[in-house]
């Protein structure tokens, strides 16, 4: 809002110098006059907005930084938590491929009257 403000009186300042000062001079030193004052508002413009910007951009900054500070506990303790459940599921997974295993054996014993393992090598 600061900003704005500054930018506004700093355009009204130029185009009052600009217009007193483009009376007491011919016609063709009229429009240099009113290109260099409308250049210069508009430096005076684009620096203002440049402030803002940084300004914007670094409170933004800082309050992302808070945020990921205070949800860090909470990170955490979801990342910890989904490890815990991955590495449930995968034995779960392991144990199941087992019975699974351990069962096809014996149905094939059961069927063909023989093993699913190899013969010892003699």
């Amino acid at each position: 809002m600061k900003a704005t403000l500054l930018v506004a009186a700093a355009i009204a300042a130029c185009v009052l110098a600009g217009g007193a000062h483009a009376q007491g001079q011919q016609a063709s030193d009229t429009t240099t006059v009113v290109k260099n004052d409308a250049r210069t508002a508009g430096h005076a413009v684009a620096n203002s907005a440049t402030t803002v910007g940084h300004t914007v951009a670094d409170k933004s900054r800082h309050a992302g930084h808070a945020v990921a500070e205070e949800t860090r506990s909470a990170r955490d303790t979801i990342r910890d938590d989904s490890k815990k459940v991955g590495h449930a599921v995968a034995d779960g997974a392991r144990s199941v491929g087992h019975s699974v295993k351990e069962g096809a054996g014996k149905v094939k014993a059961a069927v063909s009257g023989k093993t699913s393992e190899p013969e010892p090598k003699s």
